[in-house]
């Protein structure tokens, strides 16, 4: 048995009926040309053959004197895991997204090992879906879109066993087992690793304590006003989605001096700021975003390697640019801080900071004071275009986690030269989920309107919504706010975009 680290362990133990603790991927193919009507048919035969899992996809939890271990599962069936289904007519994207709300709702059954793949066809033009489903304690999201592409092809002509029969090398329980290290070495370990853990658990509750107090740019531990989206959940979900040009997102960015994570986080907070100014909750402070930070590229080691920084939204600025240039200073003195430390170091601080979060659902004390308010995370992805035993993968989008009180989960994932946004909902507590993907495609127009950029590649938006995003920026707040870089406007391709 492989002990799980602290924590991988608190994926299971906060894992309630209402917030299952499971992340997941959809992504849509074009099946080959000239293929038959029974691709989808035969790539589940193709699968099926393939009975036995490997590491991690043939493990179970399992407790033993109040810790969590991996055990194998002696009695794996594929059948459970492998499911195939297809779309109530007229099979459009509406459809998909519906049937992926009620999948992401289901808890997994942990006397199994921890994820489920759902092949669903009925999609226009022989398109389909694949809906894969595992828990995070088995992988945080850097690893599972690393996965995800590790099995596919980048040749049509190549095929590759399914992602359950195919080794992942990363994973801590797939290593080679090395000797065990002498008692002194042990103890020099425990030693180094306290020299850089207990520095970064000090920054954190240093961060707690001074955060009512201070006046900085930095965006601290409960400096989150109380909205919507801090409150406890029911078990159902929504998912919505949509995908847009990265070189549109890269033209906001170069024209501003902002990094595309910075403008996402832009983008996100525009959206954020018109759906609650449609439900006549806007809060007068900004909103705080929780954003994970990968620790992959500095250890070798396997299950979640995550950090955090917060990030202030500006949703209290009305003027979008203004509102970016805010948010660039925030994650500018978040990322300058971590950069300063060595890996335990940061993960420790990300621990501390969100250690308040536990006491405060058990309490209901995060509802008026919460830590954060919502998660965003940008998870990297494949450049290349990718292919699925022939058929091509056109979109990739990512469903995460909402939990009590962060009822509102966005992450966005990228693929060639598009972007995903993935929104994940309690369908209770934030309704009318679909509506954020107007006030994203809104919040972009609108900074691309303030920056003069001529949006030939956006959809064309009805004439009241143009207008009225454009009357709300002048040329004087551009001047007064950023320097316009004026670069020529390329033109890529019209790519149809994801909506319900």
């Amino acid at each position: 048995m492989q002990a799980l680290s602290p924590t991988d362990s608190a994926f299971l133990w906060m894992e309630t009926r209402n917030q299952p603790m499971h992340v997941a991927g959809l992504s849509i193919y074009t099946p080959p040309p000239g293929s038959s009507h029974d691709f989808v048919s035969k790539l589940l035969a193709d699968w099926g053959r393939h009975h036995k899992a490997v590491t991690p996809f043939n493990l179970r939890p399992v407790l033993r004197l109040g810790l969590w271990f991996w055990e194998e599962d002696k009695d794996f069936e594929l059948d459970y895991h492998l499911r195939h289904l297809s779309l109530p007519q007229p099979g459009r994207i509406r459809e998909l997204l519906a049937m992926v709300s009620r999948l992401h709702g289901n808890l997994l059954d942990r006397n199994r090992p921890l994820w489920e793949t759902y092949v669903i066809e009925g999609l226009p033009g022989g398109r389909f879906a694949v809906y894969n489903k595992i828990h995070h304690a088995l992988v945080d999201g850097v690893t599972g879109g690393k996965m995800a592409a590790n099995g596919l092809c980048l040749n049509a002509s190549d095929h590759k066993p399914p992602l359950w029969a195919l080794p992942y090398k990363q994973h801590p329980a797939s290593r080679t087992k090395v000797a065990s290290p002498g008692l002194l070495e042990q103890l020099g370990s425990v030693l180094k690793a306290g020299k850089e853990i207990l520095p970064g658990v000090g920054i954190g509750l240093w961060d707690i304590v001074r955060a009512a107090a201070t006046k900085t740019t930095a965006a601290l531990p409960f400096q989150a006003p109380p909205s919507p989206f801090n409150v406890e959940i029911s078990g159902s979900r929504r998912f919505a989605s949509q995908s847009y040009s990265l070189a549109r997102l890269k033209h906001i960015g170069e024209a501003t001096g902002a990094t595309v994570n910075d403008v996402t986080l832009a983008i996100c907070a525009g959206a954020l700021r018109e759906y609650l100014l449609s439900q006549n909750k806007l809060p007068k402070k900004p909103l705080v975003a929780m954003v994970p930070v990968s620790l992959h590229a500095e250890t070798d080691a396997g299950g979640n390697q995550v950090s955090l920084l917060l990030a202030s939204l500006a949703t209290n600025i009305a003027d979008p640019l203004k509102r970016l240039k805010r948010i660039v200073e925030s994650t500018k003195h978040a990322k300058d801080r971590l950069a300063a430390m060595p890996r335990l170091q940061k993960w420790a601080h990300g621990v501390t900071t969100i250690s308040p979060l536990a006491p405060g659902m058990v309490t209901g004390m995060a509802e008026q004071h919460p830590v954060f308010n919502l998660v965003i995370s940008n998870v990297p992805g494949p450049r290349e275009t990718l292919y699925l035993n022939g058929a091509r993968l056109d979109e990739v989008y990512p469903v995460s986690i909402p939990t009590h009180y962060l009822a509102l989960n966005i992450t966005i994932s990228g693929y060639g030269d598009r972007l995903g946004f993935g929104y994940i909902a309690c369908r209770r507590s934030v309704p009318a989920l679909q509506r954020m993907l107007d006030y994203t495609h809104n919040a972009i127009l609108e900074l691309e309107a303030a920056l003069g950029i001529e949006a030939h590649h956006a959809p064309k938006e009805t004439p009241k919504r143009v207008s009225r995003v454009i009357k709300s920026v002048t040329p004087k707040t551009v001047a007064k706010t950023i320097t316009v870089k004026r670069t020529p406007v390329k033109k890529p391709a019209i790519k149809p975009l994801l909506k319900i």
